[in-house]
């Protein structure tokens, strides 16, 4: 069994539906949606907002390459089209953590595959992924540079603009709801 956390964003369309079908996409295998957030765009290309949320899912049958695969078939029901590094996009589904079932907890796996790096080697830089991160999972942990760190204390070391940037919003990703499911 794996646990993924995906970080999901969207700046292009319907940004709300296309959040959405990503929930609806996975289904039964979500386990925890954050609360959906506006943001800046990130990584120096002149855009408009994205909205934002973190997706936890988990399936006793997929590994980490199978979300990766699984996202980018949203991405393309969505008409993500990839000409830009860090342009607008409809859909982005980014796998940030990935885990395998170990006993009663989770281990983090780690890989340097170009196809997919574990964990993603941005993720703590973007408060755009951590803040959301922290709602489904206050004690998340990230590693970085072969450290274990609290997510927590990543985003304090970010700058000030970079964690005010990020603004919840009151949009949902889940059907009829206002607020988030949680980490099981």
């Amino acid at each position: 069994m794996t646990r993924a956390v995906l970080s999901i964003g969207s700046n292009m369309g319907d940004r709300l539906a296309h959040l959405r079908s990503v929930v609806d996409g996975f289904g039964d295998r979500v386990v925890a949606v954050s609360p959906v957030y506006s943001t800046p765009p990130w990584g120096g290309v002149e855009q408009d907002d994205y909205l934002n949320a973190i997706v936890v899912v988990d399936d006793p049958e997929l590994d980490c390459t199978e979300w990766l695969r699984r996202g980018q078939r949203l991405e393309q029901a969505a008409d993500r089209v990839r000409e830009v590094r860090w342009g607008a996009r409809t859909l982005d589904v980014d796998v940030v953590w990935c885990a395998e079932r170990v006993g009663d907890g989770f281990v983090a796996v780690r890989s340097t595959d170009p196809e997919l790096t574990l964990p993603h080697p941005q993720a703590h830089r973007r408060a755009f992924v951590l803040v959301p991160w922290l709602d489904v999972a206050p004690d998340a942990v990230l590693e970085v540079d072969g450290r274990a760190q609290a997510v927590t204390d990543l985003l304090d070391e970010l700058p000030v603009a970079e964690r005010t940037g990020v603004r919840r919003t009151e949009l949902s990703l889940l059907s009829g709801a206002g607020g988030s499911a949680s980490c099981s």
